[in-house]
């Protein structure tokens, strides 16, 4: 792992952490979905680098598309309230989709996602989330079916991971310091 990043206060996982928990999630999902030509759905930006390595990690056949979100809410808190950027491409009625999620927090979007999902009539509609954030006193709305880590409650970057549009290309996921987004 190159310097850490003067702005990180420290790193959760690794570049090593992250590659064996897409691995294991891939040999998970490649075991449940064997035979099912899973539609496989990024939620961007922020799960665009999971999606690369997740979908190298699936070893069944699987088709991608994305969907672009605007929650409305202060930056830090979600309201649940979402406007549709980009819609799919793909018609989902019948199929199998699973939605590739980069952090679990409240889960408001990710709820309101599924049920409009899933008033297209898929087969299926689950979640594969590369992080939960664990809150105290807080169950998010949504439990998805994959998780790979758990982090705690502070303001998580890199692996596609933002604050501001920075630090989303760290390699790593790491801590952020207070005192960079607390102004």
């Amino acid at each position: 792992m190159g310097e850490l990043h003067p702005d990180v206060k420290e790193v959760l996982l690794g570049e090593e952490d992250i590659r064996q928990i897409v691995g294991r999630m891939g040999e998970e999902i490649t075991r449940d979905y064997a035979d099912k030509n899973p539609l496989v759905v990024a939620v961007l930006r922020g799960a665009v680098v999971f999606m690369a390595d997740i979908m190298r990690a699936i070893e069944c056949p699987m088709a991608i598309d994305f969907m672009a979100v605007s929650s409305y809410g202060d930056g830090f808190k979600s309201s649940g309230v979402v406007r549709i950027v980009k819609d799919l491409d793909t018609k989902i009625e019948g199929r199998d989709v699973l939605i590739i999620e980069d952090i679990l927090d409240s889960g408001l979007t990710l709820s309101y996602l599924i049920n409009l999902l899933k008033g297209r009539n898929p087969a299926s509609v689950e979640v594969a989330a590369f992080l939960v954030k664990d809150v105290p006193g807080n169950e998010p709305a949504v439990k998805p079916r994959y998780v790979g880590a758990h982090v705690p409650d502070e303001f998580i970057v890199g692996y596609g991971l933002d604050f501001a549009e920075r630090y989303r290309n760290l390699p790593y996921i790491g801590i952020l310091k207070p005192e960079v987004y607390k102004h």
